[in-house]
């Protein structure tokens, strides 16, 4: 050591060098506290290193102090710290020259109770809990193909690149960045706020509203990600009409907002895997599911042309089908002619009973009454007429004394119904003759039927009426006996006979054919 004159200004301070006085003061802790219990609660504990050694700090209310446990000590350890556990350490202090900083080197851990952080946040668990805010029932399932992805996270960080890289490689879809502070003060209100703004836009306005909502941080420990803690935070997750996915922190770490959320991703990549598809295996899936129904359909056609097949084959060909109505036909139209004669029998016969009934009597006497009836007709017809001209007359000879005195209007007027009489009676006179002359048509029409009914008619064609003596019709030759006399009536007059013979005619033998000879084939009777 040496004494140090700076100047005119002389010292008789001890100059030591960095590493000198780093060591002298780790020597003087090592020496003060070389064997320490501390009490405190565990914060940003992770886990043991790759190395094995375990890396954390202990605090309380108003301090903090790091803390290290050594591979070997940490093997034999009876528990292992956890997040957020108060503790008593047993170790001793030192320094880490090459930081400036002090730290516990703990050798024994025992645990001392839940910490006050972990305390408050069981509390408010419970109190939220109880309102229904974690009620899985609330919980929505994500929209399976989202068009827009809101994220709420600090934007300068490494958490926003990885969810963006991951949804460019699985599906592109366009993406809403909320910028917000992820800790700190008022970093809660700004998370709240920005789930709350995504909810108010508007689903067709001029800034798309989000599908699917992800709140993501990364990793730190329980007081880096306190902000997510907050009721405020946790109230807007569980108000949020969108589903939300909570991506706070790693795997291991858990806050209020991860029970709230509908859905929680380990990391805020795994975040970004769960917001979207993978858009080549949608395209394989299907590819695959068109390619199933092209073989399906090709399957179900060549099934149905089987079935067609099998029921063709089952029918009855054309021929079979049609020989049984053409068998019918057949039989109809062999019967046609036969059902023509009969059906020809039956109109003569109907028509001979009808004219059985008209004599020339009847029509004589129905002429005579139409005759009368016209007769009687026109007769008073006559007197109608010959009445009405009269009182017409009348009426004129009446009105004719005073005519001189009568105006020229009604000398008009009379005039007038004079031609009108007349007109009426011209019209009289001509509906007389045409009633008349339709009363003769009718009776010459009659008188037609009557004369082709007669039987004279029948008579100029060659035939003969034979009556008896009574002059009643003779229609069968047993109604006479031999010399009966016996009137003949033919078309131009009429001539007495008698007969011979009486009854049926005379039987002849008949005479046997001879040896040799065929007998002569019975006459076929007529049909009619």
């Amino acid at each position: 050591m040496s004494n140090v004159f700076d100047g005119d200004s002389p010292t008789n301070l001890t100059e030591y060098s960095v590493s000198e006085l780093s060591g002298s003061i780790k020597r003087t802790v090592e020496t003060a506290f070389d064997q320490v219990r501390v009490r405190g609660e565990i914060s940003g504990y992770r886990g043991p290193h790759s190395s094995g050694h375990a890396y954390f700090s202990m605090k309380d209310d108003r301090a903090r102090i790091d803390a290290v446990i050594w591979k070997g000590v940490f093997s034999r350890l009876r528990f292992r710290p956890e997040e957020g556990m108060e503790v008593i350490a047993t170790g001793k202090i030192t320094t880490f020259p090459g930081s400036s900083k002090y730290q516990i080197v703990i050798e024994t851990l025992e645990p001392a109770g839940a910490g006050a952080l972990m305390a408050l946040i069981e509390e408010r668990k419970r109190k939220l809990g109880a309102e229904g805010l974690f009620d899985p029932a609330r919980k929505r399932r994500l929209p399976y193909m989202p068009k827009v992805i809101g994220v709420v996270t600090s934007p300068t960080g490494a958490v926003i690149r990885d969810i963006l890289h991951r949804i460019s490689d699985r599906f592109p879809v366009h993406v809403l960045v909320w910028p917000v502070k992820v800790q700190g003060e008022g970093s809660g209100e700004e998370v709240a706020n920005a789930i709350r703004g995504f909810n108010a836009f508007e689903p067709s306005g001029e800034m798309p509203r989000p599908d699917v909502l992800i709140v993501a941080r990364g990793g730190g420990s329980l007081e880096d990600l306190w902000s997510f803690n907050d009721e405020i935070v946790v109230r807007a997750a569980a108000e949020s009409a969108i589903p939300l996915i909570s991506a706070v922190g790693h795997e291991t770490d858990w806050t209020l907002i991860d029970y709230a959320a509908d859905v929680r991703a380990p990391t805020p990549t795994g975040a970004a895997e769960m917001a979207v598809p993978v858009k080549a295996e949608l395209e394989a899936q299907i590819a695959g599911l068109s390619a199933r129904l092209q073989g399906c359909m090709t399957r179900q056609m060549d099934h149905r042309r089987q079935s067609v097949r099998a029921l063709m084959r089952a029918l009855p060909s054309l021929d079979q089908l049609l020989a049984l109505p053409r068998r019918r036909f057949d039989e109809a139209a062999s019967g046609l002619g036969r059902g023509l004669e009969l059906n020809t029998i039956n109109k003569r016969r109907s028509f001979e009973r009808v004219a059985s009934h008209l004599r020339p009597d009847v029509l004589s006497n129905r002429i005579t009454e139409r005759r009368q009836m016209l007769a009687e007709r026109m007769t008073r017809a006559e007197r109608i007429v010959e009445r009405r001209i009269d009182a017409l007359k009348g009426r004129v000879e009446r009105f004719g004394v005073t005519l001189s005195s009568v105006p020229a209007r009604l000398t008009t007027q009379t005039a007038r119904m004079r031609d009108h009489l007349a007109n009426l009676s011209r019209h009289g006179d001509t509906a007389v003759r045409h009633q008349l002359t339709r009363a003769r048509g009718e009776l010459a029409a009659q008188d037609r039927v009557l004369q082709s009914l007669s039987y004279k008619n029948v008579l100029k064609r060659g035939y003969a009426v034979i009556r008896d003596d009574e002059d009643r019709p003779v229609s069968q030759a047993a109604m006479l006996t031999a010399g009966a006399g016996i009137s003949i009536e033919f078309s131009d007059g009429r001539i007495g006979a008698v007969t011979t013979e009486g009854g049926a005619p005379p039987a002849t033998k008949k005479r046997a054919p001879k040896s040799g000879e065929q007998a002569p084939p019975p006459k076929q009777g007529s049909l009619f």
